[in-house]
């Protein structure tokens, strides 16, 4: 009755695919034949609830960051909070909500700068290649007359 699964099949690594019989697979012959009927079926029905379960998202962005020293992901998901609510789950306290939001606002400013930032140097480049000059002379050389007045 019990098949143990191989830990180097590739559809094991699918976190997505996994079932509450493939964690009951995964326990040693001898103690999953010392359960009977009902504690399995109550293992089940305990492993189905604590399973995170798909829903859609909004936003799926994911990629990994390789360095030379370290690899790192990144993951951004944003969709509707369907997780249920247990009556044991903390609720965030005022100063880790201050903490988020800055987080937020820092986080947000920050790729505001960066795109800013990307397009006025995308338009730069693009003024150059046309050879529309809005100062005479180089930006340097301008900065260096207003420094000397």
């Amino acid at each position: 009755m019990v098949n143990q699964a191989s830990p180097f099949k590739s559809a094991d690594r699918i976190y997505s695919r996994r079932t509450p019989e493939y964690y009951l697979n995964r326990l040693k012959p001898e103690i999953f034949d010392s359960l009977d009927n009902h504690q399995i079926e109550d293992i089940k029905r305990i492993l189905a609830e604590a399973m995170p379960q798909p829903s859609p998202k909004l936003v799926d962005l994911r990629f990994t960051i390789d360095l030379l020293v370290s690899k790192f992901y990144l993951v951004l998901l944003l969709g509707k909070d369907r997780r249920r609510q247990t009556p044991k789950r903390r609720l965030p306290n005022r100063l880790t909500r201050i903490g988020n939001a800055m987080t937020a606002i820092i986080l947000l400013l920050s790729l505001n700068f960066l795109i800013s930032a990307g397009v006025f140097l995308v338009a730069y480049l693009l003024k150059s290649a046309v050879g529309i000059n809005l100062f005479p002379g180089h930006i340097s050389d301008t900065l260096e007359q207003l420094q000397n007045r």
